[in-house]
């Protein structure tokens, strides 16, 4: 059984998340494990695969609670030099000597955009290392020919980004042979269900459809903030150094670390009961449906003057589109009047947030710094309401600086930006 108590309600559990397995099995040609958030499987990877205190190299644009999942790994995060119009891994700016010191790499494929997987598989297998990808924004994204997550040891998928079911998670496995070892340290790890938390995920799409339709969404959000219900002041959780300290002391421990890695997402590490196995299962069905429309939008945004460079190719359905503009608070403003709220935003770069006590810095972080304070992550399913108010509101495009290859200054160097850790940068946005 992949997940579930004895007795009859664990058999149902048990029996539809082997179903879920079927589905992405048929997706990627790769042994499914279900985990119930995209986190948690990341974490188990981690252990499976990276030997206590290994250093892994990892985009510094990225989710914090990724980067905090890895301190509770009892990993050392090394952060990469990045692509500046799409946020991929710069390969070719990463130093020699930060090769030969890893022990696994990670992507990131931020917001669908793949990282340079065949490239990163070929660095790795030279070094004898492990390649584990983050395919929580990528479910339909495909690279040199695969899907996003056919090119690691593991990969991990979110059920809540493309899906949209707002919970679940999948963790794929080149070596089948690995399955089960991997099924018992989740064993090891999941929290009973609980029942209140399976009756507020039931209720939960019926509460915001309401809120949707009396279009209370900005009011329910201050509601939270004044009941001291929301997590995050701004894009960045506070990190609390003192404490988070003393978790990376205890590491690896995925308890330690709890404060940070369930922001968001307090169910991550809980058992999935069958009532949410039943809706994740159906929004599973539609999701080739839902990729359709993603590849439309995206096909139209990145036809405006905010998009990136194009390469000519067919357009992979996002999850977001990154525009690139040149007042990103203002174009924020301008899609929340419209109701557009826009989240999954990673400013300032990890390196610059939590310094180099928790992290490697980027050797060249100007590219990843400049990407992070001008990407606008657009969703591709409302791209004709997102381009008609940027339009109406004058968005200028972001011009990049002429040089955005060469090294810039390391974080916590003189000349970095200025970010108490802990603190938002300047132009916090909507919340993840």
């Amino acid at each position: 059984m992949a997940i579930g108590e004895a007795g009859p309600r664990s058999a149902r559990s048990g029996s539809q998340s082997k179903r879920l397995e079927e589905t992405m099995r048929g997706r990627l040609g790769r042994e499914c494990v279900y985990v119930p958030s995209c986190r948690f499987g990341l974490f188990v990877a981690l252990r499976h695969w990276c030997p206590p205190g290994g250093r892994v190299l990892m985009s510094p644009v990225n989710d914090d609670v990724i980067f905090f999942v890895m301190l509770a790994a009892g990993l050392r995060p090394v952060q990469a030099p990045l692509n500046p119009f799409d946020g991929s891994i710069d390969i070719g700016a990463v130093p020699e000597e930060t090769w030969g010191s890893l022990s696994a790499v990670l992507t990131t494929n931020l917001y669908g955009n793949p990282d340079p997987a065949p490239e990163l598989r070929a660095r790795c297998d030279a070094l004898g290392i492990p390649l584990l990808e983050d395919g929580a924004h990528a479910i339909g994204s495909e690279v040199g020919g695969r899907p996003v997550g056919a090119w690691g040891e593991a990969s991990v998928f979110s059920l809540s980004k493309h899906a949209g079911a707002q919970a679940g998670g999948m963790l794929a496995l080149a070596d089948p042979s690995l399955a089960e070892a991997v099924r018992a340290g989740c064993e090891e790890l999941l929290a009973p269900s609980r029942a209140a938390s399976e009756l507020a995920y039931t209720l939960r799409p019926y509460a915001e459809a309401a809120v949707r339709g009396l279009g209370l969404r900005r009011a329910a959000w201050a509601v939270l903030g004044v009941l001291g219900l929301t997590e995050r002041d701004g894009i960045r959780m506070p990190l609390r150094p003192e404490a988070l300290a003393a978790a990376v002391g205890a590491a690896p421990d995925l308890t330690a670390h709890d404060p940070w890695v369930r922001v968001d997402m307090h169910t991550y590490r809980l058992r999935s009961g069958p009532l949410r196995l039943r809706r994740i299962r159906r929004r599973l069905g539609r999701l080739d449906e839902v990729l359709r429309a993603c590849r439309d939008g995206t096909e139209l945004l990145l036809s405006t003057r905010w998009a990136r460079p194009g390469e000519g190719s067919r357009a992979q359905p996002l999850f977001r589109v990154p525009l690139l503009v040149a007042d990103r608070d203002a174009a924020i403003a301008a899609l929340a009047r419209r109701g557009i709220v826009v989240g999954y935003l990673y400013d300032p770069p990890l390196d610059d947030y939590a310094g180099r006590t928790f992290t490697d810095p980027s050797p060249a972080p100007e590219a990843a710094r400049w990407f992070a304070r001008h990407a606008l992550p657009v969703d591709p399913l409302r791209a004709g309401e997102a381009v008609d108010v940027l339009e109406r509101s004058g968005a200028r495009p972001a011009e990049p600086p002429e040089d955005l290859t060469r090294p810039g200054t390391p974080a916590d160097e003189p000349g970095a930006p200025t970010h108490e850790p802990g603190t938002p940068a300047d132009g916090a946005g909507a919340r993840p």
